[in-house]
C-alpha cells in the first residue's frame, strides 16, 4: 500500500471536500420535491433535455413539413391532372349528348316532314362533300338498292335542297341547288294565286342561288317565299325553295334579278330526305303517233 505524506493529504483536502459536497448536493436534490411531490433532481433533467431537446424537434419539424409539403404538392399536381382528365372526359361526353339531341332533333323533323308531304319518303345521312368550286354536290348513304333513282327530289325541313344525279348500288350523288347546272321553275308566293314564276338557278355561292325571269311588271318583295311549280318536268309542285332576300327592281320590258336564300340549309345538313317521287312522263301526242319513226318504235316496244 502506497503511503502518502502528509503534505499530499493536505493538497488532496480541498478535493475530497468539493466531492463530498457534490455528492452530498445529489443525494439532496435526489431527495428533494417540489410541491407536486416531483423530485427535483427529475425537473431539472427534464429542463436540460428541454433546452437540448427544443432546436433538436424544431429543425426536425421543419425538415418533415418540408417533404410533407413536397409529398402533398406531388399529391395535388396528380389529382389535378386527374380532374383534368375527368372535365375533357366530361365535355366529350356533353358535346357528345348535345349531338345526339341535335341529331334526334333533326331526325323528329324529317319524321314530321313524312307526315306532312304526300309522297314516300326515304331518309339518308350526308356522308360526303364535293369541296371543289367547280360542284356543288353531297354524297348521301341511300342508292338503287334502297329504291333510289335518278332526278328524285332531296329536302329537308327546311325545304328543297337538290336532286339525285348520280345513283349507285348504296350511295348516291346529290346535285344541290347551288350548282350552277341546276334549274328549277319556281314561284314566288302561293303557287296557283301569284304569277311571278321564273327558274331558280345556281351561283355556286354556298348561301344564295338566282331566279331569273321573273317579269319587272309584277311585284316581288324581300321576305316572301318561293316554291317549285314542277313545270320543268322533274320536282312535284309546292315544294319551298326558300325566301327572297334581295330583289333589283326590272321594268316592263326588263325582268328582276333576284336572289333567294335556300331554306335547306346546304352547309349544315347532316341527314336528308329523298322524295320517292318520280315525275309522269310525257304520254306520246297523236301527231307523234303518226311519224313513222314513232310507229316503229311503238311496234318494237309491243
Amino acid at each position: 500500500m502506497v503511503e502518502r505524506s502528509q503534505k499530499e493529504v493536505w493538497r488532496l483536502t480541498p478535493w475530497l471536500m468539493i466531492a463530498l459536497l457534490l455528492a452530498n448536493f445529489v443525494l439532496m436534490a435526489w431527495d428533494a420535491k417540489t410541491a407536486s411531490e416531483q423530485r427535483v433532481i427529475r425537473v431539472w433533467a427534464q429542463a436540460a433535455a428541454d433546452f437540448v431537446q427544443s432546436p433538436v424537434t424544431t429543425v426536425s419539424a421543419a425538415v418533415t413539413n418540408y417533404f410533407q409539403s413536397f409529398a402533398n404538392l406531388r399529391s395535388a399536381a396528380d389529382e389535378n391532372d386527374q380532374l383534368k382528365m375527368r372535365v375533357q372526359q366530361l365535355e366529350v361526353e356533353l358535346q357528345s349528348r348535345e349531338s345526339l339531341r341535335t341529331e334526334n332533333d333533326r331526325l323528329k323533323s324529317l319524321l314530321q316532314l313524312k307526315e306532312e308531304t304526300k309522297y314516300p319518303i326515304l331518309t339518308a345521312k350526308v356522308i360526303g362533300r364535293d369541296p371543289s368550286s367547280w360542284f356543288n354536290t353531297s354524297i348521301i348513304n341511300r342508292g338503287s338498292m334502297d329504291g333510289v333513282k335518278l332526278n328524285m327530289p332531296v329536302v329537308t325541313d327546311g325545304g328543297l335542297v337538290g336532286r339525285i344525279m348520280a345513283v349507285g348500288p348504296l350511295t348516291s350523288q346529290v346535285m344541290l341547288l347551288t350548282d350552277d347546272k341546276s334549274g328549277i321553275a319556281g314561284v314566288v308566293g302561293q303557287l296557283g294565286t301569284s304569277n311571278a314564276l321564273g327558274v331558280i338557278k345556281g351561283t355556286n355561292e354556298k348561301e344564295l342561288v338566282e331566279m331569273r325571269y321573273v317579269p319587272g311588271s309584277i311585284e316581288v318583295q324581300e321576305g316572301e317565299s318561293v316554291f317549285t311549280t314542277g313545270q320543268e318536268g322533274i320536282f312535284p309542285a309546292g315544294l319551298k325553295i326558300g325566301e327572297v332576300v334581295k330583289v333589283e327592281k326590272g321594268s316592263a320590258t326588263t325582268t328582276h334579278s333576284i336572289l333567294v336564300r335556300p331554306g335547306g340549309k346546304l352547309n349544315q345538313m347532316q341527314e336528308v330526305a329523298v322524295l320517292l317521287y318520280e315525275a309522269p312522263q310525257p304520254q306520246q301526242g297523236k301527231f307523234e303517233q303518226t311519224l313513222p319513226n314513232a310507229a316503229k318504235d311503238d311496234k318494237k316496244r309491243r
